[in-house]
């Protein structure tokens, strides 16, 4: 425990010294004077839209949940959502790092096993690229046909996408086709590295081989009943779909509320191609997210480095740091320190 909340403070400080150097090569006197210019109303519409989001994409999981026979309440959904955010928020590698604890505190909010809430997050995250991805290329073609120019930004973003959009789709085919041997790889490789942890934690047995096995067949068990249900997989899009459009909001309504209007096509590119800046090393992608907000605001967009970094930081106090906030009171509830 103690090493992991020294991986945390460390990747905090990194975060910071990250966040100080951007807000430098921007220009700090330029966020600030655009941030004092700002309205308070604005910042309550902007926190409004980003409770929108966490209640959207906490209805996605609790949609998942309802097909694994692990009921979440409607009211509930959004809160323990915001617990899964806080362990992404204060992990490194985003989604990838804070999973395992999401697993946990969704099995304990829902009284259900590990693998059921591992594998419920497991498949929120991955169902979250359907829509994102669609809004990025949509958002693409529009900002693509009014560019006077094909900046490197703009050629960066492409590229990204179309790797996405064909990895990703080729990925979940594979994946899907070679679950059982995946499933069986995982367990061989599994099995020993988890045995070898339970023999080294203190007041731990180490699990037996058969334990292991079952709970890793559990996961991918649940896994697949979510995969086949198409009424899950389309409510479940479709919450999703309805948040990134709430997340983009948020951006659009953070530079509005800045004095400047920009096309909402751009945000459609640049708040998904961000998200997948959330997979560096830092905690929840802070400082990368932000630093691939900012450039593609400015070069889709055409507004000044100030503006975007202001809008940015306030978009991103509504998106990180309210429900990393709430998240955490949610994680400490449900005893995920203990």
């Amino acid at each position: 425990m103690n090493g992991d909340r020294w991986a945390t403070v460390v990747g905090f400080v990194g975060a910071a010294l990250v966040l100080a150097a951007l807000v430098w090569v921007v220009g700090i006197g330029d966020i600030l004077s655009e941030l004092r210019g700002i309205e308070p109303r604005f910042l309550l519409v902007i926190l409004g839209v980003a409770v929108a989001w966490l209640f959207l994409w906490g209805m996605a999981l609790r949609t998942v949940l309802g097909a694994l026979d692990a009921p979440l309440s409607v009211g509930m959904s959004g809160f323990v959502f915001a617990g899964a955010v806080f362990s992404n928020n204060v992990t490194p590698f985003g989604q990838a790092g804070g999973e395992p604890v999401s697993g946990y505190l969704i099995s304990r909010a829902t009284d259900s096993e590990y693998e059921t809430g591992l594998a419920a997050i497991a498949s929120v995250d991955a169902l979250h690229f359907v829509p994102s991805i669609g809004y990025a290329m949509v958002g693409l073609t529009f900002v693509v046909a009014g560019a006077a120019e094909f900046g490197r930004n703009l050629v960066f973003a492409t590229t990204a996408l179309v790797a996405l959009a064909v990895g990703i789709p080729a990925a979940a085919y594979f994946g899907w086709q070679y679950r059982y041997e995946l499933e069986a790889t995982v367990v061989r490789a599994a099995t020993p590295v988890v045995r070898f942890l339970g023999r080294v934690v203190p007041r731990r047995s180490p699990p037996t081989a058969e334990a292991i096995e079952r709970r890793i067949e559990g996961f991918f068990g649940a896994i697949e009943r979510v995969a086949t249900s198409r009424a899950t997989l389309l409510e479940a899009v479709g919450f999703s779909a309805l948040g990134w459009l709430a997340m983009c909001a948020s951006l659009w309504l953070s530079v509005y509320a800045l004095g400047h209007a920009v096309p909402f096509s751009a945000v459609l590119l640049v708040v998904p191609m961000g998200a997948v800046a959330g997979m560096t090393p830092l905690p929840g992608g802070l400082g990368g997210v932000d630093a691939v907000l900012i450039a593609l605001l400015v070069s889709t967009t055409g507004i000044s480095g100030g503006v975007a970094g202001a809008a940015v930081l306030v978009h991103r106090g509504a998106t990180y740091v309210f429900p990393t906030v709430v998240g955490g009171g949610v994680a400490f509830a449900l005893g995920v320190g203990d």
